[in-house]
């Protein structure tokens, strides 16, 4: 392959800094107001939630993208402004405008997002008192921050880069995420920047963002909840200076190749940082006779709370995964298929042509305690293979959203 994943974060490409600090909208002392800016316009696009409710910020950077350029982009954390009628609004235009006003920009040129609570007003004030700090911090290295600034109940950061070469060019793309809870994506469920100094088209850009959201963050889920905020926006300043991609060539077929491997990395961090989850699930559907089929049998499968506990209690209890692609809505021959169960420790194959398969109870619950598990379910009945992500269902998931005031 002609690229590579590195160390690094939303300011890995040329011309990017960011900077997060703490403004006071969390109770406690902690980051929750992050800046991303480019020192020129980029080509930009988004993805939204499919959430009918959907948050002011949402509302606002949709608007603010209608001529597909952006050069920064503000989020906080600790309050989704969400369901707060025409002040939330005012309050994420506001957002805007304050960034606008000290990198002398244009409003219209940044873009806004929020996560956290929702139907709490947003301290606006805190935010307006915050910005100017905020951009006087902005910094190569300040993609660690901002990305410790959008984080609610993620338990680390989701952060990484990708270097590439088009057109004899070096060029980079880089990503700062957050996703723990609410995660059903459709789109989305989660919030990601990704920025890139790549020279392409604004349309193929959105057809690239489309493509790889489809392929990674569509097929996370961790509750089964599409949330009412989230979004991916992607950012391109073209100061790698390769050939301008404006048609669907090698380039663009590269650069969209990177671009997916890069959000799945970041999707796969976000199932594994499922709240409460103690293990990422990767259900593998082969062989099934087209992309979508394979999709909805896949994450038939993650969704199961019965097959989530089962993984959590290390129990390969493999009449809960037939049950759940049986309910599935897509048809398939049971005599066909076979399933298996592994992790780094081994693979444990339970089901083959319609009969259990005889196995070691003991090995079984040791395979399945690692932290990355693979249910395996191979169909033999088409050319397609579709992976999904998603994440066992603890105790500690109940506790976490018990708690968690809305």
């Amino acid at each position: 392959m002609n690229f590579e994943i590195i160390e690094g974060g939303v300011t890995s490409p040329k011309g990017f800094v960011s900077a997060g600090i703490s403004c006071g909208i969390k109770k406690r002392d902690s980051k929750d107001l992050a800046l991303i800016k480019s020192i020129s316009s980029c080509n930009s696009a988004g993805v939204y939630t499919k959430n009918i409710v959907k948050g002011a910020p949402l509302i606002v950077t949709k608007k603010h993208l209608e001529n597909k350029k952006a050069q920064a982009v503000i989020a906080n954390s600790g309050n989704a402004n969400t369901c707060t009628g025409e002040e939330g609004l005012k309050n994420a235009e506001e957002m805007c405008e304050y960034v606008a006003r000290e990198l002398k920009i244009e409003k219209e040129d940044v873009l806004v997002a929020s996560t956290g609570i929702i139907g709490v007003k947003l301290n606006i004030e805190a935010i307006k008192n915050a910005v100017p700090d905020l951009v006087k911090k902005l910094d190569k290295d300040g993609y660690k921050d901002a990305s410790k600034a959008i984080m609610t109940t993620d338990t680390f950061q989701k952060t990484i880069a990708i270097k590439l070469e088009l057109g004899g060019k070096t060029a980079t793309i880089g990503v700062m995420a957050k996703g723990s809870g609410m995660i059903h994506p459709n789109m989305g469920t989660m919030l990601s920047f990704i920025t890139t100094d790549v020279n392409i088209d604004p349309d193929l850009l959105d057809k690239a963002l489309k493509e790889s959201v489809r392929i990674s963050y569509n097929r996370v889920s961790v509750d089964g909840d599409t949330s009412t905020n989230d979004m991916v926006v992607i950012l391109a300043n073209g100061l790698a200076e390769n050939p301008l991609i404006n048609e669907e060539n090698e380039d663009y077929r590269l650069f969209l190749q990177a671009l997916k491997k890069l959000n799945v990395e970041v999707a796969k961090m976000i199932a594994k940082d499922g709240e409460g989850a103690t293990k990422l699930i990767e259900c593998k559907a082969l062989n099934v006779s087209s992309e979508e089929k394979g999709e909805i049998l896949g994450k038939s499968v993650i969704c199961s709370n019965l097959v989530k506990t089962a993984l959590f209690g290390c129990n390969a209890n493999w009449g809960r995964i037939l049950d759940a692609i049986g309910y599935s809505g897509v048809e398939f021959d049971i005599n066909k298929i076979q399933v298996t169960m592994e992790s780094k420790k081994g693979s444990v194959l339970v089901f083959e042509k319609g009969e259990p398969v005889p196995f070691s109870v003991k090995e079984a619950t040791d395979i399945l305690s690692e932290d990355v598990i693979d249910i395996i379910i191979n169909f033999n009945s088409g050319n397609y293979n579709v992976c999904c992500w998603g994440c066992d269902l603890t105790y500690d998931y109940v506790k976490i959203n018990g708690e968690y005031m809305s």
